[in-house]
């Protein structure tokens, strides 16, 4: 299930980004094509299960959207709605400076 934007605070986002884990994530997703990447194909030192509380915590806070292609889950970063939720936000936290 994907979050309403509506219903995430900044507080909730911010503590999505906050984990470096989800942080590479994101950065990952943001300079890749939408529904190319499964979640299986990023290189985050955790395993499965750990991954899989990462991307439903960066769903929760509305940053991710999922959807399966046969046996693998693909992801896209939701940038034009999380932009209009919280502009400026992921422009910053993309800058990594």
């Amino acid at each position: 299930m994907h979050a309403r934007l509506d219903d995430v605070t900044v507080q909730e986002a911010l503590a999505a980004l906050a984990d470096p884990v989800r942080l590479t994530l994101v950065r990952e997703l943001a300079s890749s094509d939408d529904w190319t990447r499964s979640c299986g194909s990023f290189d985050v030192p955790v395993g499965k299960p750990a991954l899989s509380h990462h991307f439903a915590a960066l769903r929760a806070a509305g940053l991710v959207e999922q959807r399966d292609e046969g046996a693998r889950r693909v992801n896209r970063l939701r940038r034009e709605e999380f932009d209009a939720r919280f502009p400026g936000l992921l422009a910053l936290v993309l800058r990594g400076d």
